[in-house]
């Protein structure tokens, strides 16, 4: 039995689009595979202590490395997770400096689909910096797929970081990545293999 973790975004949930379709993938194409997809906690404070505990809980995940497929936000903490445990990532969109994209979200969100109300607060934008791997060990562990019309993060910044990457740029899009479970065959293909 093999072990993937999805890592769903900022503002998003196991519930999203693209978490749905990865679970409706791998349960029809791979019986083999369990996945994983935490619902992240919302408050960024929790967050890298329910990510280690997590992985503390569960072992299998590091059988062979980790293998993570992390989508936006969830693309910066499996940079941060793949740099500590090493394994293999697919990053669709993922935040580069999200930190700096936190400053205009400071006050009260909802989240759209578990609807619990919370506060971003100024002290959360240096919680998510400190995740920040500075740099990549080995960029060939990474798969990284980016949309140019990415209406939130400029796609600009991810291809220069993972440049040494996999990295596959398509043109037009929009951040939620158009025609995703299209990829699904090759991102399995890429943490099975």
């Amino acid at each position: 039995m093999q072990h993937i973790l999805y890592l769903h975004g900022f503002l998003s949930s196991p519930k999203s689009v693209k978490a749905q379709a990865t679970k409706a993938y791998f349960e029809q194409n791979h019986s083999d595979v369990r996945l994983h997809i935490p619902e992240l906690s919302n408050f960024p404070s929790k967050v890298e202590g329910q990510l280690l505990d997590l992985i503390e809980s569960t072992p299998a995940l590091l059988n062979d490395g980790l293998k993570l497929i992390g989508s936006s936000m969830g693309g910066y903490l499996s940079t941060f997770l793949l740099e500590q445990f090493g394994g293999k990532a697919v990053l669709i969109n993922p935040a580069v400096r999200p930190y700096e994209l936190l400053q205009s979200f400071i006050g009260t969100h909802e989240n759209p689909y578990s609807k619990e109300q919370f506060e971003i607060v100024e002290g959360d934008i240096g919680v998510i910096k400190a995740l920040e791997a500075e740099s990549i060990s080995d960029q060939a562990r990474y798969k990284v797929l980016l949309q140019t019309e990415d209406e939130t993060l400029d796609y600009r910044l991810a291809a220069e970081k993972y440049a040494q990457s996999h990295l596959v740029i398509e043109e037009g899009g929009d951040h939620s990545f158009v025609g995703y479970e299209n990829h699904l065959p090759a991102i399995a293909e890429f943490l099975l293999k």
